[in-house]
């Protein structure tokens, strides 16, 4: 694992419920300017091994990036978690947002 990953997984993880953060946003706060693909990546390849919350990754924008069924079950687990989130899938990332 490259100490990227490694910072990408920790954020990741570090992402409290009831909040979300944006690719970008992991990215960056793990030391990796435009890193947004990168965490793209992490949570594709990695989020079963360990565990990450990949429910909780959402666009800058507040928008679901997956479609169909991949954004009913990104939704149900957001709102499972108190985060309110529109039937369109948008989050409020002013009131729901993590930037620690």
């Amino acid at each position: 694992m490259t100490d990227n990953t490694r910072r990408i997984i920790e954020q990741i993880l570090a992402i409290p419920k009831g909040r979300v953060s944006s690719y970008r946003d992991v990215a960056m706060k793990a030391g990796i300017p435009n890193g947004a693909r990168q965490t793209v990546r992490v949570l594709h390849s990695m989020s079963e091994k360990y565990k990450l919350p990949w429910h909780r990754i959402i666009r800058s924008n507040g928008s679901i990036a997956l479609s169909d069924e991949g954004m009913a079950i990104q939704i149900k687990l957001l709102r499972s978690e108190g985060v309110k989130v529109s039937k369109d899938g948008k989050v409020n990332m002013e009131k729901f947002g993590w930037f620690n």
